[in-house]
């Protein structure tokens, strides 16, 4: 539940940060399979704060590609 919690406040996060719609960050989020991603490193992003995990997330985004903001 804790998991789902911080996917839900990520995807806020990106939204306002990013300036893209939520549904938008959502897609952008299943596309690039962001949920599993957080979900995998839940024992290391339960322990920073929502802009850290943010920000480890858009590099990961980078990575395969993505455009964000």
């Amino acid at each position: 539940m804790q998991i789902l919690y911080m996917q839900t406040r990520l995807v806020r996060l990106a939204s306002k940060c990013w300036n893209m719609h939520f549904q938008a960050v959502n897609e952008l989020f299943q596309k690039y399979d962001v949920y599993h991603y957080v979900a995998n490193f839940w024992d290391v992003f339960h322990v920073e704060g929502d802009l850290a995990v943010l920000e480890d997330v858009a590099q990961y985004l980078k990575n395969k590609g993505a455009a964000i903001g």
